[in-house]
């Protein structure tokens, strides 16, 4: 099925504008979904409702408004015009403001991702911005409004094309600095067992393929199982708390579990025929 085009917009870098069209570089989770039901042997539906704390009654929606509470229990009310005044004016376009080193961008601040073709005349300068890139090792950043809010968003190539990433504001990440991560001490010892480690299960690059999700395949399992009118066997979890292992012995033990076995020798003889050839009375040899 050929990718939907969500919205045509302009990235514009000085007096050069490349019109675009943007498509969704992810789709919503297909994990499985449940409902809230009333308790067998009923089984039916439940609905959500809103009651009042203070009267106890249920509000229907359109008696409902919405406030922000400024102290405790004290709100002040916006209409829904006054909130819609307040939002961000859609500007179907990408004003890039500069260049950075695409390395220089931590990927905590990585949100949303759109990726970005060429629309209708802008084959040319959406080569040439890409290309452009690529070679400079760096990524453009600009601002974009959409949906009634502003945001910051990244430009960078990414095989033939461009990927629009949306970024985090510097006040939506939290410092690692809040952490509490003592000084440690690492032998040079540890260090190289772990080296060999990460060499031993080093691959070229990702491959998302590689990767399934078992816990989704195993509910989806359970339920085809409940379908059929079969019985789900729970196990019981394990206990016991955190083991205290030594890190070195961890390591090597590590290292020794991924070594690939070696292959046996064609001229060793198998365990069996070796007990064999033991039990045989040795021969004499006779010198002339």
């Amino acid at each position: 099925m050929a990718a939907r085009s969500l919205a045509s917009i302009t990235v514009s870098f000085g007096m050069v504008a490349i019109p675009v069209r943007l498509f969704s570089a992810t789709q919503p989770s297909s994990g499985v979904s449940f409902n809230l039901l009333h308790k067998p042997p009923c089984g039916s539906r439940l609905k959500q409702q809103y009651t009042c704390a203070k009267e106890g009654v249920v509000v229907p929606r359109e008696d409902m408004v919405k406030g922000y509470e400024f102290a405790k229990d004290q709100y002040v009310v916006f209409t829904p015009e006054e909130l819609k005044a307040l939002e961000e004016t859609g500007t179907h376009a990408v004003e890039v403001t500069e260049f950075v080193p695409l390395e220089s961008v931590d990927p905590v601040y990585f949100d949303k991702a759109y990726y970005l073709a060429p629309d209708k005349g802008g084959a040319k300068p959406y080569a040439l911005f890409t290309r452009a890139l690529r070679d400079s090792g760096r990524c453009a950043l600009g601002r974009w409004a959409a949906r009634g809010k502003q945001y910051i968003v990244m430009l960078r190539p990414v095989e033939d094309g461009l990927v629009m990433q949306q970024l985090l504001y510097a006040a939506e990440v939290r410092p690692m600095t809040e952490l509490e991560i003592p000084k440690t001490e690492v032998k040079d010892a540890e260090l190289k067992l772990a080296a060999q480690l990460i060499d031993q299960q080093a691959a070229e690059k990702f491959d998302p393929a590689a990767y399934t999700d078992s816990v989704k395949q195993r509910i989806e399992a359970a339920i085809q199982k409940k379908v059929e009118g079969q019985e789900i066997a729970v196990a019981e979890e394990a206990g016991g708390g955190a083991q205290v292992i030594d890190l070195m012995e961890a390591l090597r033990a590590s290292l020794k579990k991924r070594a690939p076995e070696e292959a046996p020798a064609a001229e060793q003889p198998k365990p069996a025929k070796r007990a064999a050839q033991a039990a045989q009375p040795a021969r004499k040899v006779t010198r002339k």
